[in-house]
């Protein structure tokens, strides 16, 4: 697979049509509610890596929500210099470079070492309401929507919750992000 790719809304909007979105049934369970926000929100589209598939790139199912394959490594960035092309991503679309530095998709997966197992219902809210990791941590990057994502409400953060704990855990550790390169210094 190609180190970096540029996908386009419509092959995007292509990659997320195979699930259902169809809103669950009134006094769905908050597990149900999760998984259709998850749904809609497009997490998989980041989240779940993709793989080549016959008609080309395709989620990895069977790694779904496990963010930046670890067997991937850390690839390093282009460069994008000073023109309009400012970021781009990996062929999994789960990591991207950009003036921020590298960013990699996290593991929602409920696995204890690598994932979100050991998150609670209040450091899943904390992360998005103050848009840093655990609530307290380094910033969450780009291109992570997560200014949009703190407008939710706590019900559907906790939905949203509640389903990433019933998926299957996968064990992905993820590479911590990398900080820009330092600007060079004014030649003397």
């Amino acid at each position: 697979m190609r180190t970096t790719t540029t996908l386009t809304l419509p092959i995007l909007l292509a990659l997320s049509a195979g699930a259902s979105a169809a809103p669950p049934a009134p006094g769905a369970s908050p597990e149900e509610r999760g998984g259709y926000l998850v749904r809609i929100m497009s997490c998989n589209d980041c989240h779940t890596p993709l793989k080549m598939g016959p008609k080309g790139p395709e989620p990895d199912m069977g790694r779904m929500l496990s963010g930046h394959p670890e067997s991937f490594g850390v690839p390093a960035a282009p460069s994008h210099g000073d023109g309009a092309w400012v970021w781009s991503g990996t062929g999994t679309n789960t990591a991207f470079a950009g003036p921020w530095g590298i960013t990699f998709t996290a593991n929602l997966t409920p696995d204890p070492e690598t994932g979100l197992g050991k998150w609670t219902e209040k450091t899943f809210l904390e992360t998005f309401r103050t848009g840093r990791h655990m609530g307290h941590g380094r910033p969450v990057r780009p291109p992570m929507p997560v200014y949009w994502i703190s407008q939710a409400t706590d019900d559907d953060l906790k939905a949203i919750y509640a389903y990433l704990r019933t998926i299957p855990a996968v064990r992905n550790r993820v590479p911590q992000p990398v900080d820009p390169p330092e600007p060079a210094a004014p030649a003397k």
